[in-house]
């Protein structure tokens, strides 16, 4: 069995390439990969859904806009919280994270939703609800990725409470390197040039 190098952490970018209508043009945070698979979050598909009509609790630590994010096709009965704790990259003095908060990577981490909200309020910097996830078998990214299905680029704690998530996908590889900067550019139909 070849052994996988986790992505965790990092960026899936769908290319111009990939035309699955649940991934074109998106953004995924790889929240879990190893052998076993992966599973990650669309950060660029906001809903019409606030927050506050599903998880009304939740709704005031929700950053801007305060809606759902489709997560992914997978589970879209369910809910996921993704947030930034600010500071010591949510070190805090136990190096753990607030309780509650479940590092995933650097200053990102998942949220216990069944928590009171007012045991984290006061450590998060950002909350985003997503409903769903993006999910892959054992090798099955593996072989997106072999098949140049998506870039994988370092995430930056910004991408996931980014104020302006449709222009999500232009905005991370704007920020690239080289030639895969370019690929911003790429327009959302090419036929029409």
């Amino acid at each position: 069995m070849t052994e996988v190098s986790s992505l965790t952490g990092r960026l899936l970018v769908a290319t111009p390439a990939l035309t699955d209508p649940n991934f074109t043009r998106t953004v995924v945070l790889l929240l879990d990969h190893d052998e076993e698979g992966s599973l990650g979050v669309v950060l660029n598909r906001p809903t019409p859904v606030g927050v506050s009509d599903v998880l009304r609790d939740w709704a005031d630590l929700a950053g801007d806009p305060g809606v759902v994010f489709q997560g992914g096709p997978v589970s879209l009965d369910s809910a996921l919280g993704l947030a930034v704790v600010p500071g010591d990259q949510g070190g805090g003095s136990s190096g753990e994270g607030p309780l509650g908060w479940r590092r995933v990577h650097g200053a990102i981490g998942l949220v216990d939703l069944d928590a009171p909200p007012e045991l984290l309020a006061a450590e998060l910097g950002t909350l985003r609800i997503f409903a769903g996830y993006a999910g892959w078998g054992p090798g099955q990214l593996e072989e997106e990725l072999d098949d140049g299905a998506w870039y994988v680029v370092e995430s930056e704690p910004g991408d996931v409470s980014s104020p302006a998530p449709e222009g999500l996908w232009r905005a991370v590889l704007r920020r690239q390197r080289g030639e895969l900067a370019m690929v911003a550019t790429y327009p959302d139909d090419p036929s029409l040039n």
